[in-house]
């Protein structure tokens, strides 16, 4: 099959070498076209660590020519950039190849749906509430996969299309896709938002002066007591909602294959271990300028709309936001297209349930 990667960072870089070991061909776009030159000039992505790969890999020049005859679209970028490529694919995609957004944030999945309807079209929206797995880029060429993840959240617009959704997912990437209950239960596990808010606030100055350091050795048990106090916040909207969604400490065990402890004793253990990876080495990083707009404002969002308290997530972007001298809620481009502050609940649980 054919694989429409859009994206060229770690994340698509790592989805390419998996789907290429098994057997597919994965075609990446690069939306700025500064990167994956070499792969386009015929040299071997070659992927190391928890997958071992070296071959050749699709580079197209435009998101159309990536999507052409595609059975499968994968959006695989920082979610800054899901509008810009939805925008881009939309007016290519052929009605019925479904497309998996990795990692879901915002409700783009709901954008998706709102364009497609716009054109015309129907086709299975799946959005995963995380990577398939954690990657470094680590050259034009070149990927590091840290882990494959045991288990992925997932769901589907329409819900009525989850059966099909998650065959396909097991088909094409193993037994590890968790169905869960509508796009809302899938929204809120999205776990990196609150542990990149933890993980970057409690080592701010570190990627601020490029600092070369071992994140899972730095989630100290101060920092993992944050994060685990930010994961009671969200775990109340959860229940609010009336879903069911994992810990913060069963994300940590079945991500990074650790046995179940507090959320500091696993990353020591990672990193003792030598897979607790590396942290950010510069303020200019998606924790911040990705996952405070566009994962802690999508859960402040939901809360507020089920009466729910979430003072460290309110408070982590307007830490983070004083930080950086400017509104970071306003870099969403996502909500306010859907104008999600108008919805109620109801509203939204129809959506994403039925889709546009």
């Amino acid at each position: 099959m054919k694989i429409a990667i859009l994206g060229a960072g770690s994340n698509a870089y790592g989805l390419a070498a998996f789907t290429a070991d098994a057997g597919h061909e994965p075609v990446l776009w690069s939306p700025s076209g500064s990167r994956g030159r070499g792969l386009a000039e015929g040299q071997m992505l070659e992927a190391t660590g928890a997958l071992e790969f070296e071959g050749p890999v699709g580079v197209a020049d435009t998101a159309a020519e990536a999507v052409s005859g595609a059975g499968l679209v994968m959006i695989a970028m920082p979610v800054n950039g899901h509008r810009m490529a939805i925008d881009a694919l939309v007016p290519a995609l052929d009605p019925g190849t479904p497309v998996i957004i990795s990692s879901h944030s915002s409700f783009a999945a709901l954008y998706l749906s709102r364009a497609l309807k716009k054109a015309e079209k129907a086709t299975t929206i799946i959005a995963w509430g995380t990577t398939l797995l954690t990657a470094r880029q680590k050259s034009d060429t070149t990927v590091t996969v840290n882990t494959i993840r045991q288990k992925v959240d997932m769901a589907t617009v329409p819900y009525s299309a989850m059966e099909a959704g998650h065959a396909l997912c097991t088909d094409l990437f193993g037994d590890r896709f968790v169905p869960r209950d509508g796009l809302i239960a899938v929204a809120l596990s999205n776990l990196n938002p609150q542990n990149h808010l933890g993980i970057a606030l409690m080592n701010l100055t570190r990627m601020e002066k490029g600092e070369s350091w071992g994140q899972g050795e730095h989630v100290t048990p101060a920092v993992g007591n944050f994060i685990e106090a930010l994961d009671a916040e969200r775990l109340a909207v959860v229940d609010a909602f009336g879903l069911k969604t994992k810990t913060v400490r069963e994300h940590f065990s079945t991500s990074f294959h650790v046995p179940l402890a507090s959320v500091s004793e696993m990353n020591q253990q990672m990193h003792a271990e030598g897979r607790g990876g590396s942290g950010p080495s510069s303020f200019d990083s998606r924790y911040i300028f990705e996952d405070v707009p566009f994962g802690l404002v999508a859960t402040s969002a939901l809360a507020r709309m089920v009466g729910v308290p979430v003072p460290l997530h309110d408070a982590g972007i307007a830490i983070f936001s004083a930080a950086c001298g400017r509104d970071l809620a306003a870099d969403n481009d996502l909500l306010p297209a859907l104008d999600f502050t108008a919805m109620d609940r109801t509203t939204l649980e129809t959506l994403c349930r039925e889709g546009y």
